[in-house]
Protein backbone atom coordinates (compact mmCIF):
# COMPACT_ATOMS: atom_id res chain seq x y z
CA UNK A 1 0.00 0.00 0.00
CA UNK A 2 0.97 3.64 -0.43
CA UNK A 3 0.25 6.15 2.33
CA UNK A 4 0.69 9.92 2.36
CA UNK A 5 0.79 11.47 5.83
CA UNK A 6 0.16 15.22 6.02
CA UNK A 7 2.45 16.04 3.09
CA UNK A 8 3.28 19.62 2.17
CA UNK A 9 5.25 20.71 -0.87
CA UNK A 10 6.67 24.23 -1.05
CA UNK A 11 8.53 25.62 -4.05
CA UNK A 12 10.76 28.69 -4.04
CA UNK A 13 12.35 30.59 -1.19
CA UNK A 14 11.35 33.36 1.23
CA UNK A 15 8.98 35.90 -0.38
CA UNK A 16 8.54 33.90 -3.59
CA UNK A 17 7.36 30.60 -2.08
CA UNK A 18 4.42 28.68 -3.45
CA UNK A 19 2.72 25.89 -1.50
CA UNK A 20 1.62 23.30 -4.05
CA UNK A 21 0.35 20.77 -1.50
CA UNK A 22 -1.11 21.69 1.87
CA UNK A 23 -1.37 18.77 4.28
CA UNK A 24 -2.48 15.96 2.00
CA UNK A 25 -3.17 12.60 3.64
CA UNK A 26 -4.43 9.53 1.79
CA UNK A 27 -4.07 5.77 1.45
CA UNK A 28 -4.00 3.67 -1.72
CA UNK A 29 -4.37 -0.10 -1.32
CA UNK A 30 -2.67 -2.77 -3.40
CA UNK A 31 -4.54 -3.56 -6.61
CA UNK A 32 -6.75 -0.48 -6.40
CA UNK A 33 -7.38 1.94 -9.25
CA UNK A 34 -7.44 5.59 -8.20
CA UNK A 35 -8.01 8.77 -10.20
CA UNK A 36 -6.51 12.05 -8.97
CA UNK A 37 -8.50 14.91 -10.46
CA UNK A 38 -8.47 18.68 -10.17
CA UNK A 39 -8.02 21.87 -12.16
CA UNK A 40 -4.67 22.86 -13.64
CA UNK A 41 -2.43 24.08 -10.83
CA UNK A 42 -4.39 22.23 -8.15
CA UNK A 43 -1.38 20.10 -7.17
CA UNK A 44 -2.40 16.75 -8.64
CA UNK A 45 0.76 16.18 -10.71
CA UNK A 46 2.91 17.29 -7.76
CA UNK A 47 1.10 14.72 -5.62
CA UNK A 48 1.78 11.99 -8.19
CA UNK A 49 5.49 12.88 -8.30
CA UNK A 50 5.74 12.63 -4.51
CA UNK A 51 3.85 9.33 -4.34
CA UNK A 52 6.15 7.89 -7.03
CA UNK A 53 9.35 9.05 -5.34
CA UNK A 54 10.21 11.41 -8.21
CA UNK A 55 10.33 14.34 -5.78
CA UNK A 56 10.50 14.87 -2.02
CA UNK A 57 7.86 16.51 0.18
CA UNK A 58 8.84 19.56 2.19
CA UNK A 59 7.21 18.08 5.29
CA UNK A 60 5.18 14.95 5.93
CA UNK A 61 5.87 11.41 4.76
CA UNK A 62 5.11 9.12 1.84
CA UNK A 63 5.27 5.45 2.82
CA UNK A 64 5.41 2.32 0.67
CA UNK A 65 4.55 -0.82 2.63
CA UNK A 66 5.17 1.15 5.86
CA UNK A 67 8.64 2.31 4.75
CA UNK A 68 9.13 6.09 4.45
CA UNK A 69 10.57 7.21 1.11
CA UNK A 70 12.44 9.97 2.93
CA UNK A 71 14.56 7.27 4.57
CA UNK A 72 15.71 5.80 1.25
CA UNK A 73 18.90 6.84 -0.53
CA UNK A 74 18.90 7.83 -4.19
CA UNK A 75 20.06 4.37 -5.26
CA UNK A 76 17.23 2.75 -3.29
CA UNK A 77 14.71 5.14 -4.81
CA UNK A 78 16.03 4.37 -8.29
CA UNK A 79 15.63 0.65 -7.60
CA UNK A 80 12.08 1.20 -6.35
CA UNK A 81 11.13 3.14 -9.47
CA UNK A 82 12.84 0.67 -11.79
CA UNK A 83 11.54 -2.56 -10.24
CA UNK A 84 8.12 -1.67 -8.82
CA UNK A 85 6.80 1.27 -10.82
CA UNK A 86 5.72 1.80 -14.42
CA UNK A 87 5.13 5.29 -15.81
CA UNK A 88 2.81 6.40 -18.61
CA UNK A 89 2.88 10.08 -19.59
CA UNK A 90 0.85 12.31 -21.89
CA UNK A 91 3.90 13.09 -24.05
CA UNK A 92 4.87 9.39 -24.60
CA UNK A 93 8.64 10.17 -24.23
CA UNK A 94 9.68 7.65 -26.88
CA UNK A 95 13.17 8.02 -28.37
CA UNK A 96 12.66 8.73 -32.11
CA UNK A 97 15.93 7.12 -33.23
CA UNK A 98 15.16 3.79 -31.53
CA UNK A 99 12.85 0.99 -32.62
CA UNK A 100 9.66 0.35 -30.68
CA UNK A 101 11.23 -2.70 -29.02
CA UNK A 102 14.35 -0.73 -28.09
CA UNK A 103 12.16 1.94 -26.49
CA UNK A 104 10.17 -0.62 -24.53
CA UNK A 105 13.23 -2.36 -23.05
CA UNK A 106 15.04 0.82 -21.96
CA UNK A 107 14.05 0.37 -18.26
CA UNK A 108 15.45 -3.17 -18.34
CA UNK A 109 18.69 -1.95 -19.89
CA UNK A 110 19.02 0.64 -17.13
CA UNK A 111 18.25 -2.09 -14.60
CA UNK A 112 21.07 -4.33 -15.86
CA UNK A 113 18.89 -7.11 -17.28
CA UNK A 114 20.68 -9.35 -19.81
CA UNK A 115 20.13 -8.64 -23.53
CA UNK A 116 18.30 -11.92 -24.23
CA UNK A 117 16.00 -11.47 -21.25
CA UNK A 118 15.36 -7.83 -22.22
CA UNK A 119 14.29 -8.89 -25.70
CA UNK A 120 12.05 -11.69 -24.40
CA UNK A 121 10.29 -9.49 -21.87
CA UNK A 122 10.04 -6.61 -24.33
CA UNK A 123 8.33 -8.77 -26.94
CA UNK A 124 5.96 -10.14 -24.30
CA UNK A 125 5.04 -6.60 -23.23
CA UNK A 126 4.41 -5.57 -26.84
CA UNK A 127 2.25 -8.63 -27.35
CA UNK A 128 0.20 -7.66 -24.28
CA UNK A 129 -0.70 -4.33 -25.92
CA UNK A 130 -1.17 -5.84 -29.41
CA UNK A 131 1.94 -4.12 -30.81
CA UNK A 132 4.31 -7.00 -31.46
CA UNK A 133 4.06 -6.48 -35.22
CA UNK A 134 5.50 -2.96 -34.71
CA UNK A 135 8.56 -4.10 -32.71
CA UNK A 136 11.07 -3.15 -35.44
CA UNK A 137 9.37 0.11 -36.47
CA UNK A 138 10.76 3.48 -35.47
CA UNK A 139 8.73 5.39 -32.91
CA UNK A 140 8.25 8.16 -35.49
CA UNK A 141 6.34 5.71 -37.71
CA UNK A 142 3.56 5.22 -35.14
CA UNK A 143 0.20 6.94 -34.71
CA UNK A 144 -0.60 8.67 -31.41
CA UNK A 145 -2.55 5.68 -30.14
CA UNK A 146 0.24 3.30 -31.11
CA UNK A 147 2.81 5.48 -29.35
CA UNK A 148 0.76 5.39 -26.16
CA UNK A 149 0.43 1.61 -26.45
CA UNK A 150 4.20 1.39 -26.80
CA UNK A 151 4.54 3.61 -23.72
CA UNK A 152 2.22 1.27 -21.80
CA UNK A 153 4.33 -1.71 -22.92
CA UNK A 154 7.41 0.10 -21.59
CA UNK A 155 5.59 0.64 -18.28
CA UNK A 156 4.72 -3.06 -18.11
CA UNK A 157 8.09 -4.51 -19.10
CA UNK A 158 9.54 -4.37 -15.59
CA UNK A 159 6.50 -6.25 -14.19
CA UNK A 160 5.57 -3.35 -11.88
CA UNK A 161 3.21 -3.53 -8.93
CA UNK A 162 2.15 0.10 -9.49
CA UNK A 163 1.54 2.13 -12.65
CA UNK A 164 1.37 5.93 -12.50
CA UNK A 165 -0.36 7.44 -15.53
CA UNK A 166 -0.25 11.23 -15.98
CA UNK A 167 -2.96 12.36 -18.45
CA UNK A 168 -2.53 9.17 -20.55
CA UNK A 169 -5.33 10.17 -22.94
CA UNK A 170 -4.44 13.89 -23.08
CA UNK A 171 -2.92 13.82 -26.59
CA UNK A 172 -5.39 11.36 -28.11
CA UNK A 173 -8.70 11.75 -29.91
CA UNK A 174 -11.83 10.46 -28.15
CA UNK A 175 -11.97 7.06 -29.85
CA UNK A 176 -8.26 6.33 -29.45
CA UNK A 177 -8.37 7.57 -25.85
CA UNK A 178 -11.19 5.14 -25.11
CA UNK A 179 -9.14 2.29 -26.54
CA UNK A 180 -6.20 3.22 -24.31
CA UNK A 181 -8.52 3.37 -21.28
CA UNK A 182 -9.84 -0.12 -22.04
CA UNK A 183 -6.30 -1.42 -22.42
CA UNK A 184 -5.07 0.10 -19.16
CA UNK A 185 -7.91 -1.31 -17.11
CA UNK A 186 -7.85 -4.75 -18.69
CA UNK A 187 -4.13 -5.02 -17.93
CA UNK A 188 -4.62 -3.65 -14.42
CA UNK A 189 -7.29 -6.25 -13.61
CA UNK A 190 -5.45 -9.09 -15.31
CA UNK A 191 -2.18 -8.43 -13.46
CA UNK A 192 -3.44 -7.05 -10.16
CA UNK A 193 -1.58 -3.78 -10.68
CA UNK A 194 -2.24 -0.70 -8.57
CA UNK A 195 -3.21 2.03 -11.04
CA UNK A 196 -2.89 5.71 -10.09
CA UNK A 197 -4.10 8.11 -12.77
CA UNK A 198 -3.84 11.90 -12.93
CA UNK A 199 -6.49 13.02 -15.39
CA UNK A 200 -8.93 15.62 -16.68
CA UNK A 201 -10.77 12.83 -18.54
CA UNK A 202 -14.07 12.21 -16.72
CA UNK A 203 -14.65 8.89 -18.52
CA UNK A 204 -11.26 7.66 -17.36
CA UNK A 205 -11.79 8.87 -13.79
CA UNK A 206 -15.20 7.19 -13.54
CA UNK A 207 -13.64 3.83 -14.47
CA UNK A 208 -11.45 3.91 -11.35
CA UNK A 209 -12.42 2.34 -8.03
CA UNK A 210 -12.06 5.72 -6.35
CA UNK A 211 -11.63 9.41 -7.23
CA UNK A 212 -9.47 11.77 -5.16
CA UNK A 213 -10.31 15.43 -5.74
CA UNK A 214 -7.53 17.99 -5.28
CA UNK A 215 -8.25 21.70 -4.97
CA UNK A 216 -5.69 24.37 -4.06
CA UNK A 217 -3.29 21.71 -2.80
CA UNK A 218 -5.79 19.95 -0.55
CA UNK A 219 -7.89 16.79 -0.80
CA UNK A 220 -11.51 17.97 -0.87
CA UNK A 221 -13.31 14.60 -0.95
Amino acid sequence: MIIAENIHKIYGKKATTYEALRGVSLRIDSGESVAIVGKSGSGKSTLMHLLAGLDHSTTGEVLWDEKALSGLGERQLTTLRNQRIGFVFQQFFLQPTLTVLENVILPLKIGGVSPNERKRRGRNALQAVDMLDKADNRATDLSGGQRQRAAIARALVGKPSVIFADEPTGNLDTETGQQVIELLFSLQKERGITLIVVTHDHDLAKRCDRIIHIQDGRVTK
